[in-house]
C-alpha cells in the first residue's frame, strides 16, 4: 500500500487517466473527487460488500446516487 500525504486541491494520479483530488478535509473526513473514464466502474467499498450503512434511507439515497447524472460523469 502506497501512504501519501496530500493538502487541499493536491491530486494522485493512478495510470494516465484516473484522479484522486483532495477537496476538503475537516475533522475525521476527508472528501475526494475522482475522475475516471466512464468504462471505469468507481463504487464505495460499503456497496461491494454490502455492509449496513445505518437506515433504509441511507441506504436508498447511496443507490440513487450512483444512477445520478453527475456521479455518471466522474464513474
Amino acid at each position: 500500500m502506497l501512504v501519501l500525504t496530500r493538502k487541499n486541491n493536491q491530486r494522485i494520479m493512478i495510470g494516465n487517466d484516473i484522479a484522486v483530488t483532495v477537496l476538503e478535509c475537516r475533522g475525521d473526513r476527508v472528501r475526494l473527487g475522482i475522475a475516471a473514464p466512464i468504462e471505469v466502474p468507481v463504487h464505495r467499498e460499503e456497496l461491494l460488500i454490502g455492509e449496513p450503512r445505518g437506515d433504509a434511507k441511507s441506504a436508498l439515497r447511496a443507490s440513487s446516487e450512483l444512477e445520478s447524472p453527475f456521479f455518471a460523469e466522474y464513474a
